[in-house]
């Protein structure tokens, strides 16, 4: 049996989403975002987006040209600190904000992934964070219901990917990507290098080609683009 190719052009892929659509960015900061992907999504110009990231980059980077563009209806996240514009929307009340902790945003995603729809925890109990959540008491212990995230797309950056759509990530750009790729229910990934079948060893595959749709080969489109060069790279170690 044959694996299915799954290269595919950025803008067919990207025209896959809909208006409205849940879309989860990976990325921890600069790392792991996948800046060619949201560039094409802003030129597309689907409205009334709601976007998981764990944050939400920085002026000029990444998501900000969506909010900027007005595209973006709701983001959860964990912080923006870094980005006046989204807390300038997030203040006169143009986005909606849902903020979680950083692990809780992993920890719901992979429930989201492992087809949970909630779980308990004790983290965030008497916090801001907690406000409005069913509380649940378990053992004499006041825990949280925190529900599990699922997306109808995941927008992920990969340093390498095979056809199949095997992916291997650098460094921080693995923190988030991973989760995401099995809590979508369609995974469109831009890789900086496809190689061949059987050239990524099994140990060095950090996402499964069965959890991928799409995926975009970077270096035929030419050079990275200056957001990319915001952190150094070590080209495809």
């Amino acid at each position: 049996m044959s694996l299915p190719d799954k290269r595919q052009g950025m803008e067919e892929a990207i025209a896959r989403i809909p208006n409205g659509a849940r879309i989860l960015i990976s990325g921890f900061g600069v790392p792991g975002t996948p800046f060619t992907l949201i560039q094409e999504l802003l030129r597309q110009g689907q409205t009334g987006l709601t976007l998981v990231k764990n944050d939400a980059n920085e002026t000029g980077l990444g998501i900000d040209h969506l909010l900027a563009s007005g595209q973006v209806e709701r983001l959860i996240t964990t912080h923006i600190g870094l980005n006046p514009r989204a807390i300038e929307l997030m203040n006169s009340g143009k986005l909606t904000v849902e903020f979680c902790g950083q692990g809780m945003l992993a920890e719901r995603l992979h429930a989201g992934g492992a087809g949970l729809k909630a779980f308990l925890t004790d983290i965030g109990v008497g916090t801001l964070l907690a406000q409005g959540k069913p509380h649940h008491e378990l053992d004499g212990q006041s825990l949280v219901l925190e529900t599990a995230l699922r997306a109808d797309f995941a927008l992920i950056h990969a340093a390498k990917a095979d056809p199949f759509g095997n992916l291997r990530y650098t460094a921080t750009a693995r923190n988030f990507a991973p989760v995401m790729a099995m809590a979508a229910d369609q995974v469109i990934v831009e890789a900086e290098a496809v190689v061949g079948l059987g050239d990524l060893a099994a140990d060095d595959i950090h996402t499964p080609g069965p959890f991928v749709d799409a995926v975009v080969d970077l270096a035929a489109l030419g050079p990275l683009s200056a957001e990319y060069g915001v952190v150094r790279r070590e080209q495809h170690v």
